[in-house]
């Protein structure tokens, strides 16, 4: 009889959307009768020096938190020495908390928390999963921001691909990110495409003219831009930049970017720079006002470098399909998001780097209001369709269920 123990770094219904999603998945794993058990950090994903509780259970799920340091994200020294003493702890625990007869499910934060989530397993005789966000450590490499040399990358990989080569099931998420495990020899078999997904009964669609934070910052008659989320070393930023430079001239338009992130912050120092008067920043907003500030825009964007498709999704853009808003991605044009935007006529791409190219698809959806509500009525459809956490969680179950007998709901734990 197996128990089914996530590892990621966060669990709280807090302002990561990963973190949101394992929460959402594990909740919904506990309400079918699957005994879940959660391993993670006692921080929060924008709060470091935050001290959740060692022990607790919500919703049905016991959580189990261990110790790190507390550098936070601000650094990559200080982020790295977090992950290290993580990984640490999360080991410790594991040959604590592990039996036989347990699925260990290694989601990717902090990278290549699969190695001691592996070894785990393999010392209990536990079966071990993968759930992949991104692709690591090949996209520090393609980042430039390894700091470490070409042999030890290659070592890196080469201990990553034994686990993937051990794991049960590899869960991917998306068609890109599966053919890259194939190219690099993981069996067919051993993949399993889960697509990420939003809250659609939190994230409802609202008319722009309905939302409270829209008016509090009197943005009524203006067309909005969105940006929501964590804009990090893996998103273009130049292109919004020089997109809302290109268009400080139209009165309506305005730029609203709400979250975090490395490039989130260079991004307002830039705007600042440059007296970019159309470009409002604000930080991450509680979930419980997610509807209402997605709603606060008239189309959002995502964005992610073209060197990094088929390592990572954009998962914001699920969102944003549940909002009923049409998504402009900046990225790769022929990339799994732009074709899913095409084929589902539900927005529009544009290269990263192109901020004329971005300017231009803006100023088309500003003059065509009856474009942006027929991709918005589309993007909801598509949300539907294929983007709920009730369907990626039934999916899940699935994928658990091939792995064997789950503990049910009843059953006395040790």
């Amino acid at each position: 009889m197996r128990r089914v123990i996530f590892v990621n770094r966060y669990y709280r219904p807090d302002l990561s959307a990963t973190s949101q999603m394992l929460t959402d998945l594990a909740e919904r794993l506990a309400a079918r009768g699957l005994a879940v058990h959660i391993v993670s950090s006692r921080q929060l994903y924008e709060d470091p020096q935050a001290r959740l509780p060692d022990e607790e259970q919500i919703a049905g799920v016991r959580v189990r938190r261990v110790w790190t340091t507390r550098f936070g994200r601000g650094t990559l020294p200080g982020r790295a020495l977090d992950y290290a003493s993580f990984y640490v702890s999360v080991f410790a625990m594991l040959l604590r908390l592990a039996r036989s007869s347990d699925v260990l499910i290694a989601k990717t934060d902090p990278p290549l928390i699969s190695l001691v989530v592996a070894l785990a397993a393999g010392l209990r005789d536990a079966v071990l999963v993968n759930w992949l966000q991104d692709i690591f450590p090949e996209i520090a490499s393609r980042l430039g921001v390894a700091p470490w040399p070409a042999w030890f990358d290659r070592g890196l990989r080469r201990l990553r691909d034994r686990t993937l080569a051990a794991a049960r099931i590899n869960v991917v998420l998306g068609t890109r990110m599966r053919d890259h495990l194939l190219s690099g020899g993981v069996a067919a078999e051993r993949i399993r495409i889960i697509e990420n997904w939003a809250d659609g009964d939190t994230i409802q669609p609202l008319p722009a003219e309905h939302s409270k934070l829209r008016g509090r910052m009197n943005l009524q008659g203006r067309f909005v831009v969105g940006y929501s989320g964590n804009l990090g070393r893996a998103h273009d930023f130049r292109a919004i930049l020089d997109a809302a430079a290109l268009l400080a001239a139209d009165p309506e338009i305005v730029f609203v970017l709400t979250g975090g992130g490395a490039h989130m912050s260079l991004l307002q120092q830039e705007a600042s720079r440059k007296g970019l008067s159309n470009m409002l920043f604000l930080p991450y907003q509680p979930r419980e006002s997610l509807a209402d500030g997605l709603a606060v825009a008239d189309v959002h964007l995502a964005c992610q470098l073209q060197s990094l498709e088929g390592l990572l999704v954009p998962s914001k853009c699920y969102g944003i399909f549940a909002a009923g808003r049409p998504l402009i991605f900046v990225g790769d044009p022929d990339g799994e998001m732009s074709e899913i935007l095409r084929s589902a006529g539900c927005g529009m791409a544009v290269a990263d780097g192109n901020g004329a190219g971005l300017a231009e698809r803006i100023l088309q959806l500003k003059r065509e209001p009856g474009l942006r509500l027929d991709m918005g009525r589309r993007a909801r459809a598509l949300f539907l369709e294929r983007y709920t956490a009730d369907r990626a969680a039934g999916s899940w179950y699935s994928a658990l269920s091939a792995c064997g007998p789950l503990v049910p709901a009843g059953v006395r734990e040790p």
